[in-house]
């Protein structure tokens, strides 16, 4: 990344908070999080600031289906588990088969520049019928 980040403090705010969470939060779930640590950010600065943050390549924004997006600090390739049932998103701690990507790109003959498989199921809350 060659580009200059233009560091406002909404945007470091926002930044910070993204990075230490592993829950991958929507735009909402941001704005929640926000408030409740006591900052007071318009809902317009908040978007544009994920906006900003997902174009410099600091964050990754998951569109996982017909979900709202959600957010991830964690640039680099990796796979995602959600749950069918609460929504909740998890990280699969492992990597795409490059077979796999050399394969798909030969049978398509499309280029992959960008991999993203989304993998769903049921969590072991929603297993276990706990509430959320």
């Amino acid at each position: 990344m060659n580009q200059k980040i233009n560091w406002t403090t909404q945007r470091k705010v926002i930044y910070e908070l993204v990075r230490d969470t592993t829950d991958h939060p929507t735009a909402s779930d941001v704005m929640e999080r926000l408030r409740s640590e006591g900052h007071h950010f318009a809902y317009g600065t908040v978007y544009n600031s994920l906006r900003y943050l997902v174009d410099m390549g600091l964050i990754r924004e998951l569109k996982l289906g017909n979900a709202v997006s959600r957010y991830d600090a964690r640039t680099e390739e990796h796979l995602h588990v959600i749950c069918d049932i609460c929504g909740k998103v998890a990280e699969a701690e492992m990597d795409l088969p490059t077979h796999w990507l050399d394969e798909i790109a030969s049978k398509t003959a499309f280029q992959l520049d960008s991999p993203e498989i989304l993998l769903h199921g049921i969590c072991q809350d929603c297993r276990k019928g706990e509430t959320h």
